[in-house]
């Protein structure tokens, strides 16, 4: 009878340590082994100092935390074509084992629409960890322009407006503002990132951006350096005054209304992360859960609140959810926003 007694006893304690690991106490413990002591990198499409890099290294400096294993997080700037050429090296190069999360221009979204069936990269086939914020966006002109609004370009000499690459976010805004409100503009879109167009901007070499509002210095706004033409968010925020007319609303047809909002669909993914597709499932919900813990961490936000970054995060699901959206747009949408942004 003991040694029943003691069988059943053993028994019950392995149903239990069954019971307790469970799949996804074994799945961590699988996580766990595999980061310990590796190193994640961060590849970031565009040069240092401008918004998505800002936003990267923030999550950089706190992300490990909340990885099992807390591996090591490096920060590796891969400028150029817009940010395609990171986003190329994450599909074709980089190993699809889960230690290499990308972040590039959104706007890079409108270009796949606009080509096509043409077009390098389809983004529905990439795992999306999700995104710090969505993306207030400005068309500003430099005070000294007297551009106040879209109706002062008439008659004026052409101004020029820069743009961070073909088809990059500031590259297609530029030519949405011009093709579907008939501005005689002209776009240079040969600049490596915000900070050279900011640059540009103060040295008289351009007369206006459609950028980030987060990439504009404060400097700009508190001196009264600059005149906003309109916003490119549907939604009202206190960085933005309420005066300043949402561009949708500026349209002078439903249609043009409609290719609006799909062009500017990107923005509310902003400041994405991706992984490669091949990436393992289980690796890639581990790193959307610490994604989302980081974004909601004390530490991040007071950080990013003492810089100036707005943190308005997007989940991995919900971000995938909107680039799904994105490529279901009837054809007819679709093919008057590849010319609403061609330049």
């Amino acid at each position: 009878m003991r040694a029943n007694g003691s069988k059943t006893v053993f028994g019950l304690a392995l149903g239990w340590v069954l019971a307790v690991l469970t799949p996804a106490a074994v799945f961590a413990q699988e996580a766990s082994a595999f980061y310990a002591g590796k190193t994640v990198s961060f590849v970031v499409g565009v040069s240092p100092g401008g918004g998505y890099d800002q936003y990267a290294r923030l999550l950089a400096r706190h992300y490990a935390r909340f990885v099992p294993g807390v591996p090591t997080i490096v920060v590796r700037n891969m400028p150029g074509a817009g940010s395609l050429s990171a986003v190329l090296y994450t599909r074709d190069v980089a190993p699809p084992d889960g230690l290499t999360v990308t972040t590039f221009n959104s706007g890079l979204l409108n270009e796949s629409i606009s080509e096509g069936d043409k077009a390098k990269v389809r983004y529905d086939q990439f795992a999306w960890v999700g995104s710090l914020a969505r993306d207030l966006r400005a068309c500003l002109a430099w005070k000294t322009t007297h551009l106040r609004s879209l109706a002062d370009f008439n008659g004026r000499k052409q101004p020029v407006f820069g743009g961070a690459g073909p088809n990059s976010s500031s590259a297609n805004n530029v030519a949405m503002l011009r093709n579907l409100f008939d501005l005689d503009l002209r776009i240079i879109s040969a600049y490596r990132g915000n900070t050279e167009m900011n640059l540009a901007l103060e040295r008289g070499e351009l007369d206006g951006v459609c950028i980030s509002w987060s990439s504009v210095p404060e400097d700009w706004i508190k001196n009264d350096r600059i005149n906003i033409l309109t916003r490119l968010s549907r939604a009202q925020t206190p960085e933005l005054p309420a005066s300043v007319p949402f561009i949708g609303d500026l349209a002078t047809s439903q249609e043009r209304r409609d290719v609006i909002d799909m062009l500017l669909l990107s923005g509310e993914i902003g400041r994405p992360f991706i992984v490669s597709k091949k990436v393992a499932a289980d690796r890639v919900s581990l790193l959307r859960k610490a994604f989302d813990d980081a974004a909601q961490d004390r530490g991040l936000l007071a950080e990013a609140e003492k810089i100036g970054l707005s943190i308005t995060p997007v989940g991995g699901a919900e971000a995938e959810g909107i680039v799904t959206r994105l490529y279901a747009y009837p054809e007819m949408i679709l093919e008057k926003a590849r010319l609403a942004i061609k330049e």
